[in-house]
């Protein structure tokens, strides 16, 4: 893969996380993309872009679920006379 289509296919990368993480900033998928592509300097570069991807949304996966509620915040239990919602 040369240069150009490489960084053709980086943009579309970046499109593609913007879609699944509507809720982060653009400024934070292109620096997640940034620092994947970095990381992969060998000098076979077919599957670079594939890669970026899938480093880079686990990234921000990760990155998150930092600003989801804590697990059970919201949920209702439910017990043997009443709900409660914790």
């Amino acid at each position: 893969m040369d240069r150009a289509a490489e960084m053709k296919a980086l943009e579309e990368v970046r499109a593609r996380l913007a879609e699944r993480f509507p809720h982060v900033h653009e400024d934070v998928i292109e620096a997640a993309v940034r620092l994947a592509h970095s990381e992969l300097d060998g000098p076979v570069r077919d599957f670079v872009p594939v890669l970026v991807e899938h480093a880079a949304r686990d990234r921000l996966a990760f990155a998150s679920r930092d600003e989801l509620p804590p697990p059970g915040v919201g949920e209702v239990v439910v017990g043997a006379s009443h709900e409660t919602r914790v």
